[in-house]
């Protein structure tokens, strides 16, 4: 549980998908820094300090995640940094062949990809072709492969992401990067989810380039990466002072950056740990939920998810008015859906998994982090079954 002024008790916080709170040791790596004086780029001694914690973070930030220190961009988060993978690397493979104008991902993709792709297809003639999944979320690998061998040498890129962010599924890069390697394919993947959730190898798991943020991890918001290979070239989004290989100009945050690699390396180190003990409590919370409420069904894959992550849909529910009442009671949590414009919309994941209209608004996510604990669970458990029937009986009235 959590503190927050806006309840009167304490809040059971259940939505770490969308940010974790920071973890100490992060804290202490940033606000160490938050006094210090200097720019990364300037010469004098102040400045080689704030260089010297830039690459100290970049190495870090390596050894844990299994790459190269120079194949690290800092980007201001996960949506700077898939921006930055799609289109540069479209712009750049495009530059070197014309006829590569095709990009393949994922039916169920975050809008941080999948909203820069309409960009390009609308703005650059990008053919954007999205890859069906299956009714667990997972990709369709035969549909992959007939896209990508009905025209291999137009393909620009393909963009998986590691872990569906709304259902937790778990995507099998291994097996799309394999495919992507038989044509000389780049393969880039949002992590944001897997990071510090999952073990995640760069150099091990093949992809080219992989998108993280911070606040996902435990780190500061506003600061993240795009690790991607040194030798893969990417057209830069922002044009300044040539920071970060040229690909990302701008004056580095060295305060963030301690924090995000300070997360990252105990998140990385405590993997194994923190998803034993997350399974634990997400399978207790969803046996409970479901004997409270025994019409409640979990959406994604059973085993191969992310986890902190359990998905539930709430049959003759509205996800919404049931997010309204849990938080009146203090459980914060959220959707499957997105808002556009104050509109809420049917989730786009659970459309593309095969739900109807009315199946992909009637579920929650409830996700779990460092800080959840078994009174988390006991709680959403105790309140759901009223939250429900109020809930029901709500939208019957609007009928």
């Amino acid at each position: 549980m959590t503190t927050n002024p806006g309840h009167a008790e304490r809040t059971v916080y259940l939505d770490h998908a969308s940010t974790t709170p920071m973890l100490p040791v992060a804290i202490e790596a940033m606000t160490a820094r938050l006094a210090e004086v200097g720019n990364a780029n300037s010469l004098h001694a102040s400045g080689r300090g704030a260089r010297r914690v830039v690459e100290e973070a970049r190495e870090t930030i390596a050894r844990s995640l299994g790459c190269r220190p120079g194949d690290i961009v800092f980007t201001s988060g996960g949506t700077e940094s898939d921006n930055l993978a799609l289109k540069g690397i479209y712009w750049a493979r495009r530059a070197e062949d014309a006829r590569r104008v095709r990009i393949l991902a994922s039916a169920i993709e975050h809008h941080a990809v999948l909203d820069p792709l309409v960009w390009l297809a609308d703005a650059e003639g990008a053919e954007v072709e999205l890859i069906p999944v299956d009714d667990r979320g997972r990709l369709d690998l035969a549909a992959l492969r007939e896209s990508v061998e009905r025209d291999p040498e137009g393909v620009a890129l393909i963009s998986v992401m590691w872990a569906n962010n709304e259902v937790g599924t778990i995507q099998p890069i291994a097996d799309i990067v394999t495919l992507a390697g038989e044509h000389g394919i780049p393969v880039h993947t949002d992590a944001v989810q897997a990071i510090g959730a999952l073990p995640v190898d760069f150099a091990a798991s093949g992809v080219d380039a992989l998108s993280l943020a911070g606040h996902k991890v435990g780190g500061p918001y506003g600061v993240g990466a795009l690790i991607v290979r040194r030798d893969l070239r990417v057209s830069a989004l922002v044009h300044g002072g040539g920071q970060e290989r040229d690909i990302r100009s701008g004056t580095l945050d060295p305060p963030a950056i301690a924090g995000l690699a300070a997360a990252i390396e105990a998140s990385v180190k405590g993997q194994d740990e923190h998803a034993t003990r997350l399974t634990a409590l997400r399978d207790d919370l969803v046996r409970r939920v479901i004997e409270v409420v025994p019409d409640a069904h979990l959406h994604g894959d059973p085993e191969h998810r992310l986890p902190g992550n359990a998905h539930l849909g709430f049959p003759g529910c509205e996800g919404d008015s049931l997010l309204m009442l849990l938080d009146a009671r203090g459980i914060e949590c959220s959707t499957g859906s997105a808002c556009s414009a104050g509109v809420p919309q049917a989730s786009h994941v659970l459309l593309a998994m095969g739900c109807d209209d009315d199946q992909a608004r009637h579920s929650l996510r409830f996700s779990l982090g460092h800080s959840s604990t078994q009174a988390d669970v006991d709680a959403l458990v105790e309140a759901i079954g009223p939250v429900v029937e109020r809930a029901r009986t709500a939208k019957s009235g609007l009928r």
